[in-house]
C-alpha cells in the first residue's frame, strides 16, 4: 500500500505558503448526546453515576491546574522581557557617550581591517589608530560611566541569553496552550466539564506582521 502522504513523488508548492495562526477562540460546545449520556450512567446504576462525577471532578481540578501553569508560563515571558528593557535603559546612555567619543576612531579601524586603503597610507592610519586609543583609555579609566565597550559587550551577551530564553518561555507556553486546546474537546469527561464551564481555546504566542518581515530581510 501507498504512502498517502509521499514527499519525494507528491505535488509540491515550489512558490512556498506563509502560514498564520488563527486570531479566534472556539467555545466547547456539547449537544443532547452528552446529557443523555451521562442520564444512562445513573440509569445503570449509581455506581457509574458516582464515578463519571468523580471524574469530572477531577477533570475540573486538571483545568484549573492547567490554567495555573498557562499563567505561569506567560508571566516567565513576561519576566524576560522586563530583564531586557531593563537592559536597554541601562546601556542607552553608554552607548550614546561611547558613539560620541570614539565614532572617528572606528571609521578608522573599519577603513583599515576593510584593506581600502593604499599600502602607502596603512602605516598612517595605524598611527592615527594608536594615538586615538591612547587619548580614549586615558578617559575611559578617568570616567567609570565610560566603560562603555565592556558595558555594551556585556549587554550584548545578556540580551543575547534573554532572547533566547524567551524563544524557550514562549515555546513552553505554547506547548501548554495547545495541551488545553486539546484537552477540552476530550470527550467525554474533559469535553463536557469544559463545556459546562464555558471554557474556550487559546490563542498560543503569534510573531507580528512587521517581525515576519524582518526576518525575510537579507542580513548578511
Amino acid at each position: 500500500m501507498a504512502n498517502e502522504l509521499d514527499e519525494l513523488t507528491g505535488n509540491i508548492n515550489e512558490q512556498g505558503r506563509d502560514v498564520n495562526v488563527i486570531e479566534r477562540q472556539l467555545p466547547v460546545k456539547v449537544g443532547f448526546g452528552s446529557t443523555l449520556f451521562e442520564i444512562m450512567l445513573w440509569l445503570c446504576g449509581i455506581l457509574p453515576g458516582l464515578i463519571f462525577l468523580f471524574m469530572k471532578v477531577g477533570a475540573a481540578n486538571y483545568f484549573r491546574q492547567l490554567q495555573q501553569k498557562i499563567q505561569a508560563d506567560a508571566s516567565q515571558i513576561d519576566n524576560f522581557l522586563e530583564q531586557r528593557v531593563q537592559i536597554l535603559q541601562n546601556v542607552a546612555p553608554l552607548v550614546a557617550k561611547a558613539i560620541d567619543l570614539d565614532k572617528d576612531v572606528m571609521k578608522s579601524v573599519a577603513a583599515f581591517r576593510g584593506g581600502r586603503l593604499p599600502e602607502s597610507e596603512r602605516n598612517a592610519v595605524s598611527q592615527q589608530i594608536d594615538a586615538s586609543f591612547a587619548r580614549l583609555f586615558p578617559q575611559v579609566e578617568a570616567y567609570p560611566d565610560l566603560k562603555a565597550h565592556a558595558a555594551i559587550a556585556d549587554a550584548m551577551q545578556q540580551n543575547s541569553y534573554l532572547q533566547k530564553e524567551i524563544t524557550a518561555a514562549r515555546s513552553l507556553y505554547n506547548d501548554t496552550v495547545n495541551q488545553w486546546n486539546n484537552d477540552i474537546f476530550a470527550w467525554p469527561t474533559k469535553m463536557i466539564v469544559a463545556a459546562r464551564a464555558g471554557y474556550t481555546t487559546r490563542i498560543p504566542f503569534t510573531a507580528s506582521a512587521e517581525t515576519k518581515a524582518k526576518a525575510r530581510e537579507t542580513f548578511f
